[in-house]
């Protein structure tokens, strides 16, 4: 089982290897591919040293699976070269995740539909990740009509950079900022870029690929995200209707027994989700559940997840474990 990763030097690439070998993938040679620059350093996997490739050795290569994460203009440029190898590709960028001729997976919830002529497979949004895991097996049971999020994301979110801004702005040292504005003692209510219509690109990406996820078009999503000087870890606080009523006490249960998820709900004791619980965890962590009283069928939510594991790399082997499992590859 030959695997490559592309952007095996990056933050994300580097936490795809940590989970690869954590979960006993059984990788037989790692292919790591990086820009140029980094092409000839070394870096180590399962106590072996290997060499990192370029992109078109890699394809010479011919591993069965790629795992992408560097960038969505790379993806673009190389995802179909390996595809077109026979190489599927398991894709961490934006690039084709509203492609309708693209799969977007979260094992837990769609898997299923992945067949061997997937080639390219696209991981979704690490807010979008956790959202969707907690929340499916409530739409099953009582049918989601509309999602009201806001998320409170870590700096890890960003990137290297937005790490060393936060640790130089702690530190009283000046440098490179990631963001336009101090993020140690401050929020940001943005990220990624603003629309047209007055929404962040990140908040339009979990409409969007909720929907798609969930296979369910009718879902209405309305998203605000925003960036704290948090280390690493993502938070939403979730307002979900549903179309049925539910039971509290069901709900819990409901969570308790669904794949992936973890419930932490016990206010006696002051008990629910924080990012510092989650980190370098694999499940979804929820709590604060309760009613809203202000309209009927209505449930307030809290979900943690570590954004560089769930919300990246972890999915993304899940994926290609699911591939391997079923026999696609």
């Amino acid at each position: 089982m030959k695997v490559a990763v592309v952007g095996a030097t990056g933050l994300v690439g580097t936490k795809m290897l940590e989970v690869l070998a954590e979960r006993n993938f059984p990788v037989t040679e790692l292919i790591p591919v990086a820009s140029e620059k980094s092409v000839g350093k070394k870096l180590f996997f399962k106590n072996k040293e290997w060499t990192v490739v370029s992109a078109t050795d890699a394809i010479a290569a011919k591993p069965a699976i790629a795992i992408f994460s560097a960038g969505g203009s790379t993806s673009l440029e190389w995802a179909p070269k390996f595809a077109a190898a026979g190489i599927t590709v398991i894709d961490n960028s934006s690039a084709w995740r509203m492609d309708p001729s693209k799969k977007l997976v979260v094992p837990e919830l769609n898997a299923d539909a992945l067949t061997r002529e997937d080639k390219i497979i696209a991981n979704p949004n690490c807010s979008t990740i956790q959202m969707v895991v907690a929340l499916n097996p409530l739409h099953l049971k009582y049918k989601i009509k509309r999602i009201v999020v806001s998320t409170y994301q870590s700096v890890t979110g960003t990137g290297v950079k937005a790490v060393t801004q936060l640790m130089n702005e702690r530190k009283g040292i000046q440098g490179d900022m990631a963001y336009k504005y101090p993020i140690d003692l401050n929020v940001i209510p943005q990220i990624d870029v603003f629309l047209d219509n007055g929404y962040t690109k990140e908040e339009m990406k979990m409409v969007h690929e909720t929907r798609k996820i969930m296979r369910d078009e009718t879902i209405r999503v309305t998203s605000t995200t925003v960036r704290i000087p948090v280390i690493g870890g993502h938070s939403e606080a979730v307002n979900v209707e549903f179309e049925r009523d539910f039971d509290l006490r069901e709900v819990k249960s409901l969570l308790e027994k669904a794949p992936g998820v973890v419930v932490v709900d016990n206010t006696a004791k002051q008990e629910y989700p924080m990012p510092k619980d989650a980190h370098n965890r694999d499940e979804v962590f929820v709590g604060r559940l309760r009613r809203d009283e202000t309209q009927p069928n209505t449930l307030n939510m809290w979900i943690v997840s570590d954004n560089l594991r769930k919300g990246a790399a972890t999915n993304a082997v899940q994926i290609a474990e699911y591939l391997l499992e079923k026999g696609l590859v």
